[in-house]
């Protein structure tokens, strides 16, 4: 017994020290150098440990996995979405592997000259909104696609039918895949986001609301949740854990609600933002460790995900040409923005350094916004004046291929799958259009 007892405490002496190791270096690896040195100092780990990059956030991540996936099979939905089963939607949320590791900006500083070729995509009108068709999310799993119109309705797809469409020798007839029409805003949808757990789906608008969708239930068309905020619902975003959401409205501040409670909370320890600083999107880290605004006042801001706190702004990002999107890499150590002085970069967010500048595609007007592929091989976005999609290798910065977006006029949104090679694409000319990859 006491061998065992001994042997016990051993393990769990290592078990401490590989985490310290993994703590002390994803903060080094993240340029938190005052933090890594502290947690070595106090836990008396070496402080160039060498440990594999982004080991921690692998093995969190494939936690996380398990754990949603023993959710799945033994816990019913909370209380407070009450879903229904009428949506075939068993094990909604579990993630498919990815089908590349994603690309480390700061492995390779000059590649010019090794840029990859996009591949062919084919692309299918699906539907039409009644007016603008404004935004588009997909499911983070990548089996649902939402899209929001300035007609203030919303539209859900299913991507298995939205394939089954798209092949030319479909036998059973018309395939229908919008699977549910929503309306229940009162003025233009800004934006969209899904649970990542539950088969909910919330929408901000221009009417100062968020509402909350069940999509499980065939016959829903109005939501079952309202959040009454104070300004234009510019932008929302789930954090990973499903528990809290952000808004990113008129304010200059993002709001941040508790899910169950409904209660708001705003950051005490804010940078000085001027008049014009409404943000035009904000988003969760892959983590939640953190969140990104991109602000009209020209600014990219970067805040802690638990204290809310501003931890960096970027000023003057685009200039003073506002920011009109923003989002983290997988590996949350890289921001890509998009703004109105015809630019999309990319910045470190450890030391706000401008890693690289997408260039060659004119976006003056629209709330643009630039994404990249499944794999951030590559970087999409939109030409307003040619009316073309423009895609740009993501490691090179350099520009392989120009479409035609196939809309009358410029698209207002592009919105990639995270899981596979498709996106979605949504005009002025009311209309979405999917695009996947020629196989």
């Amino acid at each position: 017994m006491e061998n065992s007892s001994l042997e016990e405490t051993l393990q769990a002496g290592k078990l401490y020290r590989n985490l310290n190791s993994l703590i002390v270096a994803h903060l080094r690896d993240n340029n938190l150098n005052q933090a890594a040195s502290a947690v070595a100092s106090a836990t008396m780990t070496p402080l160039n440990v060498e440990v594999p990059p982004n080991k921690l956030l692998e093995l969190f991540a494939k936690g996380l996995a398990v754990e949603k996936d023993e959710m799945l099979k033994g816990v019913t939905s909370s209380a407070l979405y009450d879903l229904g089963t009428s949506l075939p939607a068993a094990a909604y949320g579990s993630i498919p592997a990815p089908r590349t590791a994603t690309v480390d900006f700061s492995a390779v500083q000059d590649a010019k000259g090794s840029s990859k070729s996009f591949p062919k995509h084919e692309t299918r009108h699906l539907s039409e909104h009644k007016n603008i068709a404004r935004c588009a999310r997909f499911s983070p799993d990548g089996r649902f696609v939402a899209t929001g119109s300035a007609d203030t309705s919303i539209k859900l797809f299913e991507v298995a039918k939205i394939k089954q469409m798209m092949l030319p020798d479909a036998r059973d007839g018309p395939v229908r895949p919008v699977i549910r029409t929503f309306y229940d805003h009162i003025q233009p949808i800004n934006d969209l986001d899904f649970h990542p757990q539950n088969t909910v789906l919330i929408s901000g608008a221009k009417d100062h609301t968020i509402k909350f969708f069940d999509f499980s239930k065939m016959t829903a068309k109005r939501a079952f949740r309202v959040i009454q905020d104070t300004h234009n619902v510019r932008s929302v975003s789930f954090h990973p854990s499903g528990d809290f959401l952000l808004a990113g409205t008129d304010h200059q501040i993002p709001h941040l609600y508790d899910v169950n409670t409904f209660q708001c909370y705003l950051s005490s320890n804010v940078p000085e933002i001027g008049v014009n600083g409404s943000i035009n999107q904000v988003r969760y880290s892959s983590t939640g460790g953190m969140y990104v605004t991109a602000s009209k006042d020209g600014a990219v801001r970067l805040w802690d995900g638990v204290t809310a706190n501003c931890v960096r702004s970027i000023v003057g990002a685009h200039g003073a040409a506002e920011v009109t999107g923003a989002n983290f890499t997988k590996d949350q150590r890289f921001v890509l923005s998009c703004g109105k002085d015809s630019t999309v970069k990319l910045w470190e967010v450890g030391t706000g350094r401008l890693v690289k500048q997408y260039l060659g595609a004119t976006h003056l007007q629209l709330r643009c916004q630039a994404v990249f592929n499944d794999t951030e091989e590559f970087v999409l976005s939109i030409d307003e004046p040619s009316n073309e999609i423009v895609i740009w290798d993501a490691l090179t910065a350099e520009k392989v291929a120009r479409w035609p977006s196939n809309h009358i006029g410029a698209p207002r949104w592009l919105e990639h799958s995270p899981v596979e090679a498709a996106f979605v694409s949504c005009g002025t000319d009311r209309s979405i259009r999917f695009w996947k990859e020629v196989l």
